[in-house]
């Protein structure tokens, strides 16, 4: 896969700017390279929490197969961690 670079223009307010900057030079790392790394992450938690959403209202709509998975806790035999 080859990727290709674009060049954009943001807006910052100046705090979050020199924020950026000082953790780009603690990370020995670029300002864009932070920030893409930056996105990235944020974009994979907004990703979980649409799946994790979805799943709930499933769960939701399906409350017997949530009452049937609550029935094995009964069932299932747990070591002691008393020792």
């Amino acid at each position: 896969m080859i990727l290709t670079m674009a060049t954009i223009q943001i807006v910052l307010d100046s705090y979050l700017l020199r924020s950026a900057d000082r953790a780009a030079k603690k990370l020995k790392t670029s300002r864009s390279a932070l920030f893409r790394d930056a996105l990235r992450a944020h974009l994979k938690r907004l990703d979980l929490q649409q799946k994790e959403r979805l799943d709930l209202e499933g769960y939701i709509r399906d409350q017997d197969s949530l009452d049937e998975l609550a029935s094995w806790d009964n069932v299932t035999d747990w070591p002691d961690d008393s020792h």
